[in-house]
Parts: structure tokens; sequence; C-alpha cells
């Protein structure tokens, strides 16, 4: 993308987890991100497991667990399902 290239945010994908993490702090502070952010291992186990892309809309659960996923967005978001699956986790 001209927008990382222009900000000097290009580089090859990392071959360890320790570069992977350096890069990501790297991001961070030339973006000028302020709030936490989280790194995937290098097997990319949260990004299969939660499909970000494209966007989604999740509901976790107490355990952590994943209680509902939208379909791709924006036109498979259904508020009301989200909303239901809301107020039955709240219900237990």
């Amino acid at each position: 993308m001209d927008s990382n290239v222009k900000a000097g945010l290009v580089f090859t994908n990392p071959k360890g987890f320790e570069e992977r993490v350096n890069l990501a702090g790297m991001c961070a502070v030339k973006l000028g991100i302020k709030f936490p952010a989280l790194v995937d291992n290098i097997a990319n186990t949260t990004e299969i497991a939660y499909t970000g892309w494209p966007d989604r809309l999740y509901v976790i659960n107490r355990d952590g667990r994943i209680a509902y996923k939208s379909d791709a967005g924006p036109y498979g978001f259904d508020p009301s399902r989200v909303r239901a699956t809301l107020q039955r986790l709240l219900a237990h």
C-alpha cells in the first residue's frame, strides 16, 4: 500500500515470533498507536480462529470462547443476533 511505503512500514514477513513482536512494536510507534496491541503467534492461530477479514462481529463469553460470530460484514452484520446472544449470556 502506498500509505505503508510513505510511513516506512514495508517489511518482509517475519521468520519468528521475536521478529514479529519487534516489527509490531516498530509499527505501533511509527503509527502512534496508543492502545494495547496483541501479536499473534507465527502460525497466525488467532487470525485463523477469528477470521478477522473481512470484518465480523463477535461476542465472547465469560470463558473466553466465541459465543457468536457474524457473517462477513458489513452486509452480514445482524445486530439483533448480537443482542439475542448477549441477552442469553447475561441471563445465565
